[in-house]
C-alpha cells in the first residue's frame, strides 16, 4: 500500500472507532415511502421529499420531454454556450412562485450558498449567522474573508448585540456591508426561525438578511411560498435561498429576490459562472414541481402531512407541541447508541438516518425522522410500535 492510502486509510479507521465514519446506501427504487436497499422494502423516513413529488407522473413526464426537445445535457455554462429554455421558465416560475422581481437557479443548494455569500460580501464585511445555520452557508461565510460572527440559535438578544457592534464597525469602516444568515426552518432541529423580528433587527442597524428556505418552501405560506411569506415578511428579506429537491419533488437550489440582486450574481457568482448549467430535465421536472406546489390539490397534501406530525409527536412526547416543520429529531446523545438505533430499525425494515458530527455537535446524535404527505397514519403507528419493541424509551425523548 503506498503512503498516500495507507494514511487514509488511518483516518476512516479513526472515524470507525468514534462510530463516525459514513457510508453510501445504494437504493434501488424511487423516492416515496417506501424504499428498496439490499432486496429489503423498508419504510422510509429519511427523505425531504415532504409533497411526495418526487416521484409523481407530471414531474417525470416533464422531465422525459425535456430530455427529448432538449437532450441530456446542457453543454456548458449557461453563460458560454447559451442558456436553455427550460432554465428560463423555471426561473420566471420560481420568481411568479414567490412573488418577487427575478430568481436564478444553481446545479445544488450547496453552490447556491456559496456563490450567492462569496459575490455579496468580502474582507470589508461582516457576516452573522445562527449558530445551526446550514454548512453551506457556514462554508460560504468563512470563504468570502468577512468577519465572521454566530449568534446563539434563534437568539434574538445575542444577535442584536452583535449588530450593534457590527454597527459601529461599519460606521468606522464605510466600505463594511452587514449580513446575517439563517434557516426558516432548521433542516436538523425542525423548529422556526423567529423571522419577524430579525427583520425589525436588521433594518434597525442597517443590515441585509438572507433566509434559507429549503425546508419551508412548499410547506407554509400562500400556496406554499415559504414561511417568510407565512409570516408577512417577504417583501423586506434581501435575499430568499431555497432547494428545488425537497418538497418541490427536483434538484438544484435557487436564490429569488430583486432584478438587481438576480443581475448581479449573473455576473459575480462563481458557483454559477463556472459551473456547466445542470441537466434541462432536472429543471423542467423543478417547474412541474412548483405548478403543483401550487396546485388545488396540494392544500390537502399540506393537511396530510401536519396531520401526520402532530400524530408522531403527540406519542414522542416532545418538548414543543406542535414542530414548526416536518422534521422530527430523536435526540440520543451518543454516537455509538444512535448508529446501533439506526441498524436495529433496519432489521425490523425502517430507515431512518443516524445523524451524528460534524452535521450535528458532538454528543447531539439523533434519529432524524422525516414525514411526507405519502405517508399513511399506518405508517406512523408501525413507527412508534417499532420503536416500543426495541425497548426505546419513547416519553422520555426530547427534541430541541
Amino acid at each position: 500500500m503506498n503512503p498516500f492510502d495507507h494514511e487514509l486509510n488511518r483516518r476512516v479507521a479513526a472515524l470507525s472507532e468514534q462510530r463516525l465514519r459514513r457510508e453510501l446506501r445504494r437504493v434501488d427504487s424511487p423516492q416515496g415511502p417506501r424504499i428498496e436497499i439490499g432486496g429489503k422494502t423498508l419504510l422510509n423516513f429519511s427523505s425531504n421529499d415532504y409533497l411526495g413529488l418526487a416521484n409523481h407522473p407530471a414531474l417525470k413526464e416533464a422531465a422525459i420531454k425535456a430530455v427529448e426537445k432538449f437532450g441530456a445535457g446542457a453543454g456548458a455554462s449557461r453563460l458560454i454556450c447559451g442558456s436553455l429554455a427550460p432554465f428560463h421558465e423555471l426561473e420566471e416560475a420560481l420568481a411568479a412562485f414567490k412573488g418577487v422581481e427575478a430568481a436564478l437557479t444553481f446545479s445544488t443548494g450547496y453552490a447556491t450558498a456559496l456563490g450567492t455569500i462569496t459575490a455579496l460580501v468580502g474582507k470589508d464585511d461582516i457576516v452573522i449567522l445562527d449558530k445551526l445555520v446550514h454548512a453551506s452557508i457556514v462554508d460560504a461565510a468563512r470563504l468570502s474573508g468577512a468577519k465572521l460572527r454566530v449568534f446563539g440559535h434563534n437568539d434574538l438578544n445575542d444577535l442584536k448585540d452583535i449588530l450593534k457592534w457590527a454597527a459601529k464597525s461599519q460606521i468606522a469602516n464605510r466600505k463594511s456591508q452587514i449580513l446575517i444568515a439563517t434557516e426558516s426552518i432548521f433542516s436538523m432541529d425542525g423548529d422556526a426561525a423567529p423571522l419577524g423580528e430579525m427583520v425589525a433587527l436588521k433594518e434597525k442597524y442597517g443590515a441585509w438578511l438572507m433566509v434559507d428556505e429549503a425546508h419551508a418552501t412548499g410547506l407554509y405560506g400562500k400556496n406554499g411560498r415559504g414561511l417568510a411569506d407565512e409570516l408577512g415578511v417577504s417583501d423586506r428579506i434581501e435575499i430568499q435561498m431555497g432547494t428545488l429537491g425537497k418538497a418541490l419533488g427536483a434538484s438544484g437550489g435557487y436564490i429569488c429576490g430583486s432584478r438587481a440582486l438576480i443581475d448581479f450574481l449573473v455576473n459575480r457568482a462563481r458557483s454559477f459562472i463556472f459551473s456547466t448549467a445542470p441537466v434541462p430535465a432536472a429543471a423542467a421536472a423543478a417547474t412541474a414541481g412548483i405548478i403543483l406546489a401550487q396546485s388545488p390539490g396540494s392544500e390537502a397534501w399540506r393537511n396530510a402531512l401536519w396531520q401526520l406530525v402532530e400524530q408522531l409527536n403527540s406519542k414522542l412526547k416532545t418538548q414543543n407541541s406542535k414542530p414548526a416543520g416536518a422534521i422530527i429529531p430523536l435526540i440520543i446523545g451518543d454516537e455509538a447508541r444512535v448508529v446501533e438505533l439506526a441498524t436495529k430499525l433496519r432489521g425490523q425494515n425502517i430507515f431512518i438516518p443516524a445523524i451524528r458530527y460534524p452535521t450535528v455537535a458532538r454528543g447531539a446524535a439523533r434519529l432524524r425522522v422525516t414525514l411526507t404527505a405519502a405517508h399513511s397514519a399506518e405508517d406512523v403507528v408501525q413507527l412508534v410500535q417499532t420503536l416500543a419493541d426495541l425497548k426505546f424509551e419513547i416519553a422520555d425523548l426530547k427534541s430541541p
